[in-house]
């Protein structure tokens, strides 16, 4: 399976040390050099990202389409412009985007686009976690992640939580 994964669920799993998630989900993601760059740039605010820096099973690719990443550049940030365009090159089975209008972009583009809750409930269904909502809750209180109230409500639905 080929996933490609913009910044979000990385950074954000990665600020609760919870990165390993996407491994035992995907066993392997590709991102752009925007999208390593900008996890990167977590060490310049306090993250800690060693454990980025040994993740093996992320792997580093550059899209080739400079001239739809330009164009893409006109309503989504460097790394989501590259990283669709990524998953669109190398016909990636899921592409890992957050940002509401990256992920209409993907899917206008004929992407499987996926957010970090979905990653989740897909973690808590294949057994790799007992329960979506601390997640949530870390990744609310700790990484900033926003999440609205009505859509806590909904991820506890799906998850089967109380």
């Amino acid at each position: 399976m080929l996933i490609v994964s913009d910044t979000s669920a990385i950074s954000n799993l990665l600020l609760i040390d919870r990165l390993t998630l996407l491994k035992y989900v995907y066993q392997n993601i590709v991102i752009p050099p925007s999208v390593h760059t900008e996890l990167l740039e977590l060490a310049k605010f306090g993250g800690d990202i060693s454990k980025y820096l040994a993740a093996e099973w992320i792997e580093i690719k550059t899209p080739s389409d400079i001239l739809l990443i330009g164009n893409l550049l006109k309503d989504l940030d460097e790394g989501e412009a590259e990283a669709i365009v990524l998953a669109k090159e190398l016909g990636a089975d899921y592409l890992l985007i957050d940002e509401r209008r990256g992920y209409k972009i993907a899917d206008k583009m004929g992407l499987t686009a996926i957010g970090l809750i979905g990653v989740l409930l897909k973690a808590k269904s294949e057994g790799h976690i007992k329960k979506v909502l601390p997640i949530v809750d870390a990744l609310r209180n700790d990484a900033g992640f926003w999440i609205n109230d009505k859509f806590c409500d909904e991820i506890r639905i799906l998850a089967g939580e109380q």
